[in-house]
């Protein structure tokens, strides 16, 4: 399967400096890449990335996504965006569920089941993210809270569940330098694609990414997991030179 690299721009960014990255990676994406690439953005920044990549021919291999989407089609629900909206912008992907949405929104595993359901109904696929804080890594919890988060998407969206990607998202080594070791990442993501393979026959299909911390350094490694198929990058994919050389690993 190929791989997917996206970016996760999270409160970043500004049109000029938008405008000043797509541009080098542009320049970087001239030999189209053999794996997926994609961008998630700041919802105000959506258009402006859709005509920054209609005007270069160097990025139309890049997918551009959402950072979130409302549980809800449409109503009185201030702030919120709808996955229809997210549609008419041309985004391919979402991301649900981040951890940073469940720490400091107090997303519960429910509400992420239904947003990934939001999204699925307008043909987005929504990256579902899953993981661990360290105090439940150092209670020795990481399986069961990993297969809590994707059992309730698993049961609330049935046989679409194949139409989803998994982030694999170690909440201990987000932003903070450290990464679970190529081993240690595996082992989680083997525990998820057994549930996902007991959930659908079409599990082959589906791409669990890691996205604890990958950077240029680690990216090869993390990669060369049988069941790592790609990466959810945070900082690192706001500086064009290491967005580059994971997409590179990756291909």
């Amino acid at each position: 399967m190929k791989k997917l690299i996206a970016g996760n721009w999270k409160m970043n960014g500004s049109l000029a400096a938008n405008e000043e990255l797509l541009a080098a990676l542009a320049k970087g994406l001239e030999q189209r890449p053999s794996c997926e690439v994609a961008v998630c953005v700041p919802a105000p920044y959506l258009m402006q990335i859709q005509t920054l990549k209609s005007k270069s021919p160097a990025l139309a291999a890049v997918a551009v996504g959402g950072q979130d989407v409302s549980g809800h089609a449409a109503g009185a629900y201030t702030g919120e965006v709808s996955a229809a909206m997210l549609k008419e912008l041309n985004c391919r992907f979402v991301i649900v569920g981040h951890s940073e949405r469940r720490q400091y929104h107090a997303e519960t595993d429910a509400l992420v089941a239904d947003k990934t359901k939001a999204a699925l109904a307008e043909g987005i696929t929504p990256i579902v993210c899953v993981g661990e804080t360290l105090a439940e890594r150092d209670a020795g919890r990481t399986e069961e809270v990993v297969k809590r988060q994707l059992a309730a998407v698993i049961h609330t969206n049935g046989h679409c569940i194949s139409e989803v990607v998994v982030a694999y998202e170690p909440v201990w080594a987000i932003g903070t330098g450290k990464t679970a070791s190529p081993e240690d990442a595996q082992a989680v993501h083997a525990v998820l694609r057994a549930q996902l393979k007991a959930a659908t026959d079409q599990s082959g299909r589906i791409k669990i990414l890691y996205g604890g911390s990958m950077n240029a350094a680690n990216a090869a490694a993390l990669l060369a997991q049988p069941d790592i198929n790609g990466g959810l990058i945070g900082g690192a994919s706001l500086k064009a030179a290491d967005f580059l050389k994971i997409i590179a690993a990756a291909n």
